[in-house]
């Protein structure tokens, strides 16, 4: 039924208002999330700080105000170098995790789940072997290539899965993880290193010093290229077919996320060993929260892997003081908690619907 003529200008108006008042809403909206991601640094700040004063060496506040010189060296040459390690690990690894969830469009995988880790272990493994004076970069570079070649396998198979069950697919990835794992502890058995790939395989930051983290820069600037293409990774978690309905390259986005992935987790593999769970648990918390749109949930995983990271750390330097329990022992007991209670989640909902 057409509106009468005099009516259309009220109905203009109201329409004019509502729309108004939608962006007034949206704006709101947007300018409380911001406050509270900014409280949330400053959070995670905060949780860094006391960091810098855990730990069995004397560096506390007051020795630091008097200047003690050993305090000082100790400050600069460990504490701060461990915390920012801590940090840049922590966002960098959620991070992968939460784009490695979009291109398997499955929310039960990350790095350390589907034989990326386990690959730039294998590949760190290799290059130890066959060059044992070889710096660290070419180190990181073979590993690159071999998580690279592991996280492309992984997609090759899930391609070829008959159908994409929820929980099939990570069961997949850890099988294909525990191959890839068995290949390497096989070699490094033979070789007299397995002492060595433990220490891989264990995520610790006890042996971050000055001069032997600085690579983790890296990753800061691969996360920072993931958040600049969050909103080309989010089109393609929607499939290739819708993709290139939109005019993308869905392969070229699948080839920078999958490089990516690779890079940060060989980064973080060969400068403090594995972190188990963290790209699982952080980017599955920050998902219920705030939604699906990675542009959004880029900032809030990067400050949620940080702080989840951070937390451990202390309660690892804390629990058996003045012993150090390895950060990734941590991870692994409460990421597998909070990894059950997504699984059970899931069985309820899918129960529910049924």
């Amino acid at each position: 039924m057409a509106v009468p003529a005099l009516n259309r200008p009220a109905a203009v108006e109201a329409t004019t208002s509502a729309a108004a008042v939608g962006r007034s809403a949206a704006k709101d909206g947007a300018s409380y999330e911001s406050a509270l991601l900014v409280l949330a640094g400053l959070g995670i700040a905060a949780l860094a700080a006391a960091s810098m004063f855990v730990g069995v060496s004397d560096v506390s506040l007051p020795a630091l105000l008097a200047g003690e010189q050993e305090a000082w060296d100790i400050f600069w040459i460990s504490r701060v170098p461990r915390t920012l390690a801590v940090v840049l690990a922590g966002t960098a690894v959620a991070v992968a995790g939460l784009i490695m969830q979009l291109m398997a469009r499955n929310r039960f995988v990350e790095p350390s789940t589907v034989g990326t880790v386990e690959s730039a272990t294998l590949g760190t493994l290799v290059v130890t072997v066959a060059a044992p004076a070889a710096p660290l970069m070419a180190k990181m570079g073979v590993a690159s290539l071999f998580a690279l070649a592991g996280t492309g396998l992984f997609l090759a198979v899930l391609r070829r899965l008959p159908a994409r069950n929820t929980l099939l697919v990570p069961l997949v990835g850890i099988m294909l993880g525990g191959v890839i794992a068995s290949v390497a502890t096989f070699f490094a058995y033979r070789f007299d290193l397995l002492q060595t790939l433990n220490n891989w395989m264990i995520g610790d930051f006890s042996g971050v010093l000055r001069g032997r983290y600085e690579l983790l820069w890296i990753v800061a600037a691969l996360t920072l290229i993931g958040y600049i293409a969050a909103d080309r990774f989010t089109v393609a978690g929607m499939g290739a077919d819708f993709t290139t309905n939109l005019g993308m390259n869905y392969k070229a986005i699948m080839r920078l996320g999958l490089t990516l992935v690779a890079l940060i987790s060989a980064v973080v593999v060969t400068t403090v060993g594995a972190v188990p769970f963290l790209g699982l648990v952080v980017p599955n918390i920050v998902s219920l929260v705030f939604g699906d749109n990675l542009r959004r949930a880029v900032p809030w995983t990067a400050v949620f892997g940080a702080g989840f990271v951070l937390a451990c750390d202390i309660a690892g330097r804390t629990i058996r003081y003045p012993y150090e329990v390895p950060v990734g022992m941590v991870m692994s007991v409460v990421g597998a908690v909070i990894f059950l209670f997504l699984l059970l989640r899931t069985r309820r909902k899918g129960a529910g619907r049924g």
